[in-house]
């Protein structure tokens, strides 16, 4: 009687364990194999959507297939937001998460979605400072001078912010509750009819992006007074911090991208990978620069510490001054 060989028993056991241990995705392994969709719950034309456009170009040549931006806006950022929740996780729906979604967490009192538990963490894109900025019949020059003016004149001085909830309207809000200042909130529906009131006089101070402000300094249409992120801008080396007057100060847009929860490990892996290692690229950074904002690579770790601690930091804010979305 023949008998099995001991190199053919190993060889039947190798394959026979093979077959028993749990295959990984073949999606996994391969993706992407078809373009990938990147939501913009913003519309065409801003920082955001332009930052969007910079990474997933990088994206695109990196795993060689395309990464198409989608614009969803509405509703404070919701409407794109709730799209990529309810998407199927498997790569090929991504969203560029940003500030607003931790704003909007307290912000919005009947959201069907949780950024924090239905979405899954990639990694940060870049980083955008807010700019502190008063008209010119404002007297003061530096942050100290404005809130001592301010002081003085307890609801006799309106601060404009473009659209209730907006990262700069938060960053109003938040210099207001640090300092005690009586500033009268006056909102509108966008930063572009903010601006105009401000530059005629009606409102007298503003927090807004600085690529929006930079022209509009430095036209000496409007004052700048500092920038509202933890430490200087590269691109703005001499205009103070709001923190360096009020300890602890810190107000900025930032984005990343996210996906449906429950998408691959590997994906997101991979994503993270070859996010970070566009942002180190000089072009892409130079590019970011130009829309005011620093380059912002993250672990995915960090990227969901980030949206918890702004989810946090702005609540208490919201709740402080019984913020409602408009």
């Amino acid at each position: 009687m023949n008998t099995l060989s001991r190199r053919n028993i190993l060889r039947l056991a190798a394959g026979a364990a093979a077959l028993a241990a749990p295959a990984r995705p073949a999606a996994a392994l391969d993706w992407p194999t078809r373009p990938v969709h990147m939501i913009v719950p913003f519309a065409a034309g801003g920082p955001t959507d332009v930052a969007a456009r910079i990474i997933a170009k990088s994206l695109s040549e990196r795993l060689g297939q395309s990464f198409v931006i989608e614009n969803r806006p509405g509703a404070g950022s919701n409407i794109g937001t709730e799209y990529v929740v309810r998407a199927a996780p498997d790569g090929y729906t991504l969203l560029v998460l940003g500030a607003p979604a931790a704003i909007n967490a307290t912000l919005y009192g009947n959201l069907k979605f949780s950024a924090m538990s239905d979405l899954v963490p990639i990694g940060g894109i870049v980083r955008v400072p807010e700019m502190m900025v008063v008209h010119p019949s404002v007297p003061a020059t530096t942050v100290p001078e404005f809130i001592a003016y301010a002081k003085a004149r307890p609801g006799k001085i309106n601060i404009a912010a473009g659209g209730s909830g907006s990262v700069p309207d938060m960053a109003g809000a938040l210099f207001r509750a640090m300092t005690g200042l009586d500033l009268v909130p006056v909102n509108y529906r966008g930063g572009g009819p903010a601006l105009v009131d401000l530059l005629a006089g009606q409102v007298q101070v503003m927090f807004e992006s600085t690529l929006i402000m930079a022209a509009q300094v430095k036209a000496g249409k409007l004052r700048a007074l500092a920038v509202t992120t933890a430490q200087r801008s590269a691109l703005l080396p001499d205009l103070p911090t709001v923190g360096e007057f009020v300890p602890g100060y810190e107000a900025t847009a930032w984005y990343g991208l996210a996906a449906p929860k429950d998408t691959p490990g590997e994906i997101i892996e991979k994503l993270n990978r070859e996010l970070d290692a566009g942002l180190a690229d000089p072009g892409i950074a130079q590019k970011l620069a130009d829309l005011g904002g620093t380059p912002m690579p993250t672990t995915t770790g960090a990227f969901g510490k980030l949206l918890a601690d702004e989810t946090e930091r702005w609540g208490a804010v919201i709740r402080k001054f019984n913020m409602k979305a408009e």
